[in-house]
């Protein structure tokens, strides 16, 4: 295996994404109208954020550092990340924050 010296920031970048885990809309279908949307109801749908590192190189190479339920909560970790990123090594971002972390389908080298 060949390692690779730089910068953190050369080789990840971090992103925010969200899922909304609700309910799909069904669609109630009535003849004298095309369609009209469901009844609001007072639960909000469920929303999670992932916090995720990302390949620079190979954007199929995706690790999920945290997982919130919050999207400022998310967006200030996320923050965070991205200042390690600056200040660390390659190796030293992959061993605080990649290592451990759970995989994307493709996987960390």
């Amino acid at each position: 295996m060949i390692h690779v010296i730089g910068n953190a920031d050369e080789f990840w970048r971090v992103r925010v994404t969200r899922l909304d885990t609700g309910e799909d809309f069904e669609l109630e279908w009535r003849d004298d109208i095309l369609y009209r949307t469901p009844a609001q109801d007072d639960e909000r749908d469920v929303e999670t954020w992932y916090v995720e590192a990302v390949r620079t190189d190979d954007p199929e190479i995706v690790a999920r550092l945290a997982t919130c339920s919050d999207q400022d909560e998310a967006l200030e970790l996320a923050q965070r990340i991205r200042d390690d990123l600056t200040d660390m090594t390659k190796s030293e971002f992959e061993g605080a924050y990649i290592d451990g972390a759970e995989q994307g389908d493709a996987g960390v080298e």
